[in-house]
């Protein structure tokens, strides 16, 4: 069974309070055993916009759907042709100060989930990620489930449509952009080189469900941590809210940093209005120096 896709989400009743200051999350973050979950806003300082910030992309944009990637080779076409030329943007953006403040958190930290799909956390350094949602270096075969990098399926594209030539200055999160239908007709999508079946990015798409497994690795990450910090996400997709409620049912702290509101700030025991690279950075430092050891003194 899969899921309708849950594109938008508006508060309901009056926003909760939020601050502007790291004071009282940085004796959280330092105790230890922290998980992260991150989401898009993480990745708008890397040139990669979210969904549905300020400049979010589904204010324009319709992301592709598993239906309609799996039933429709004219939409399969269309998003090939489009995330051809979105690949480019995503395999040159470089990790920014948030994902290099994650790494540097990580001898305090639980783990790292993120539902972003590139791969920044671990260019950034960061171990042992959860990609809730997949990643954009790899596609994967419908039909014998083969595994095999983007960067051959990019190579195989461009010997396909030598011609092709298009170019955008947008692009979404999930590596698609915005094309006019004249430069996406007559776009050669390449099948699978193991069976010619159909291939897929691996990542989740609207509408699609996380697999079980996934699911259940980030459910134990959530029991065995202390505290659950929330970075850049609006949590309008339940595949990441559901951690957020776990955690909150389970009485951790949840606290949740990110520029504007959430869906999940009802669960939160703290959230925090600020800049994601300029407030984790601070934040990596905070912790980086109550856990110096104390200076020796001369006998």
């Amino acid at each position: 069974m899969r899921t309708r896709p849950t594109l938008t989400w508006s508060p309901s009743g009056p926003s909760l309070p939020r601050t502007t200051t790291l004071t009282d999350v940085v004796p959280i973050v330092a105790d230890g055993g922290v998980l992260v979950l991150s989401g898009a806003g993480l990745s708008t300082e890397s040139g990669i916009p979210d969904y549905r910030g300020e400049g979010g992309s589904l204010r324009k944009h319709t992301p592709m759907t598993y239906e309609e990637f799996t039933t429709s080779a004219a939409g399969r076409q269309r998003y090939w042709a489009r995330s051809h030329v979105g690949w480019r943007t995503i395999a040159r953006a470089r990790p920014n100060a948030g994902h290099h403040a994650v790494a540097r958190l990580a001898p305090v930290l639980a783990g790292v989930i993120t539902q972003n799909v590139d791969g920044l956390h671990q260019a950034a350094g960061s171990r042992d990620v959860v990609e809730l949602h997949g990643g954009l270096d790899r596609v994967i075969c419908l039909s014998c489930r083969t595994l095999s990098p983007r960067l051959g399926l990019d190579r195989r594209l461009r010997e396909a449509n030598p011609d092709f030539a298009a170019t955008t200055d947008e692009i979404n999160p999930d590596g698609d952009v915005n094309l006019a239908e004249e430069a996406v007709r007559g776009f050669e999508v390449v099948g699978c080189t193991e069976c010619g079946g159909v291939l897929k990015p691996d990542v989740v798409f609207f509408g699609e469900n996380v697999p079980r497994p996934r699911v259940e690795q980030c459910y134990a990450l959530v029991d065995n941590a202390r505290a659950l910090l929330v970075l850049g996400s609006s949590l309008t997709v339940m595949s990441g809210l559901r951690f957020v409620r776990r955690a909150a049912a389970a009485g951790l702290p949840v606290v949740i940093i990110n520029r504007g509101e959430t869906r999940g700030d009802p669960f939160a025991s703290l959230r925090v209005d600020l800049p994601l690279g300029q407030s984790l950075t601070e934040l990596a430092d905070a912790v980086d120096e109550g856990r110096l050891p104390p200076p020796q003194v001369d006998e």
